[in-house]
C-alpha cells in the first residue's frame, strides 16, 4: 500500500477509471496534478489509476506523466472488466487510509476538457458538510441519451430530485459516502456501468447531502444512443435499485423539486459539436425492434403497442412525450411482477423503443441552440412527474385482479 511522505495516510484521492485510454490519460493526469497544486496543497494527496487491465500504453502513459503529487497504478485480473469493479478497488484503497481521509474525486481518462479548476469544484464541497457533488455540464442534446431519455426523468418523476446529470461520469465522495455503499449489496451490473445510477440512487435513499458542480463543457468521445452493455447494465441497475424501495417513494406525491446547490462555474460556455446519422440509428433500431415485437406486445398494453407498430411500419417515428412516459412506466410496473429472465427481456425489449424516442427527440432539437434542448429535456422530466399517478394506477389495477383471481 502506497503512503504518503511521513508514513501517513492520504487525506483526498482522485481516481481516474480506465480501459484502454492511452491517447487522453496523460493529458487527465497533468490536469488533475495542477488541481490538486493549486487548490488542495495542504492537504496529503495522490492520484489514482483504478484500470481493466488495459492492453494499449495506458498504465505506461499513467505512470510516466510526470506530477508533483504521487500516483498509483491497480488494476483488475486480466479478463476482469467493468467500471463498477474499478471504483470498488478505488473505494478499498480509499477507505484503507483510515480515518484522516476526506474523500475522492473522480474523473473520467477520455476528457478533452477537464481543467485544474474541475478538480476545485468537484473537491471543495466535501470541505462545506456535502457527501456528493455530482457534475453539472453543457452537454450536446445527442450526448448522454441514456440519462436524458431514462435516468434524468425517472429520477426526477419518482424521487422529487432534480438532478441533471446522474450518470455524469464525474463526482466527489465523502468518506461518509463510501463506506455506506461499500456496505450495500453490489449486483452484476452495479461492478459495470451500472455504477454511476447506484451511487446517485444510494446517495438520495441514504439521504446524503448533495450537490453540483459547474463545470462547463464536457469533451470527451462522445458517442450517440448505445445499444451495447451499457444501456442494458445502465437501466437494470437503475430498475433494480428502484424497486428494491419502492413502498418508500410510489406513495410519496410527485413535487417540483427543488435545485440542488451549485458549486462552481455558474453559466456555461456551449456544448461541443456532435453529428449523428438519422439512417443508421433507424436502420439499428429496426433490427433491435422486430426481433422483439411480440415481448412487446406482451408487456405493453394494446393501444401502446399497435401505436408503436405503425410507427415502425411506416418508419416514422413520433414517440411523444406522453407515449414515451407511459411506455416506461408500464415496462417499469411488469418489470416488477416477473422472473429475473423475464427481467432481462424487458430491458432488451426496452431498446428499440429508447432509439425511437432519441430519433423522434433528435428531429425535434436539432435545428435549435442547447438551451432549447434542455427546456425539452426538462419538459420530459416534468411529464415524469405528472403522470406519476399512471404507475399508481397500474398497480393498483395489479392489486385488483389478483384480489378477484
Amino acid at each position: 500500500m502506497a503512503k504518503s511522505p511521513n508514513n501517513k495516510s492520504y487525506e483526498l484521492i482522485v481516481g481516474i477509471p480506465s480501459y484502454n485510454e492511452a491517447d487522453t490519460i496523460g493529458f487527465v493526469v497533468h490536469q488533475v496534478d495542477r488541481g490538486l497544486q493549486k487548490y488542495f496543497s495542504s492537504l496529503r494527496t495522490i492520484i489514482i489509476n483504478v484500470d481493466n487491465y488495459s492492453e494499449d500504453d495506458t498504465k505506461k502513459i499513467f505512470l510516466s506523466t510526470k506530477t508533483n503529487n504521487p500516483k498509483e497504478y491497480i488494476t483488475t485480473p486480466k479478463n476482469v472488466r467493468g467500471k463498477g469493479t474499478n471504483l470498488y478497488n478505488l473505494f478499498k484503497f480509499a477507505l484503507n487510509q483510515g480515518e484522516n481521509l476526506k474523500g475522492v474525486i473522480v474523473v473520467d481518462a477520455d476528457l478533452k476538457s477537464i481543467s485544474p479548476e474541475w478538480i476545485r469544484y468537484l473537491g471543495e464541497p466535501l470541505f462545506k458538510g456535502f457527501d456528493y457533488t455530482l457534475p453539472y455540464y453543457s452537454r450536446h442534446q445527442f450526448d448522454g441519451t441514456i440519462t436524458n431519455h431514462i435516468c434524468y426523468p425517472l429520477i426526477y418523476g419518482l424521487l422529487n430530485q432534480n438532478i441533471r446529470q446522474p450518470i455524469g461520469g464525474e463526482f466527489a465522495l465523502s468518506a461518509r459516502l463510501i463506506r455506506h455503499l461499500l456496505a450495500q449489496e453490489w449486483e452484476e451490473t452495479t461492478y459495470q456501468y451500472g455504477i454511476d445510477v447506484f451511487m446517485t440512487l444510494q446517495a438520495i435513499f441514504g439521504r446524503f447531502k448533495l450537490c453540483e458542480a459547474g463545470l462547463g463543457s464536457k469533451i470527451h468521445k462522445a458517442s450517440a444512443p448505445k445499444l451495447g452493455p451499457m444501456f442494458t447494465q445502465v437501466v437494470t441497475t437503475l430498475f433494480d435499485q428502484l424497486l428494491m424501495r419502492e413502498p418508500a417513494w410510489l406513495p410519496m406525491p410527485a413535487k417540483p423539486p427543488q435545485p440542488l446547490r451549485r458549486f462552481g462555474q455558474k453559466k456555461l460556455c456551449p456544448p461541443q459539436e456532435l453529428k449523428i446519422d438519422i439512417r443508421d440509428l433507424k436502420e439499428k433500431l429496426r433490427s433491435e425492434y422486430y426481433p422483439r415485437r411480440d415481448l412487446l406486445k406482451k408487456y405493453l398494453h394494446d393501444y401502446t403497442a399497435t401505436t408503436i407498430e405503425i410507427m415502425f411500419e411506416e418508419d416514422n417515428y413520433h414517440v411523444n412525450i406522453l407515449l414515451w412516459t407511459q411506455i416506461i412506466y408500464q415496462l417499469l410496473y411488469y418489470y416488477h411482477n416477473t422472473s429475473p429472465e423475464e427481467r432481462k427481456e424487458i430491458v432488451e425489449a426496452l431498446k428499440p423503443l429508447y432509439f425511437a424516442r432519441s430519433v423522434t427527440f433528435n428531429y425535434q432539437t436539432w435545428r435549435y441552440n442547447v438551451n432549447y434542448a434542455e427546456e425539452a429535456i426538462l419538459e420530459q422530466a416534468k411529464a415524469f412527474a405528472s403522470q406519476k399517478p399512471y404507475l399508481m394506477g397500474l398497480h393498483l389495477n395489479g392489486v385488483m385482479e389478483k384480489i378477484l383471481h
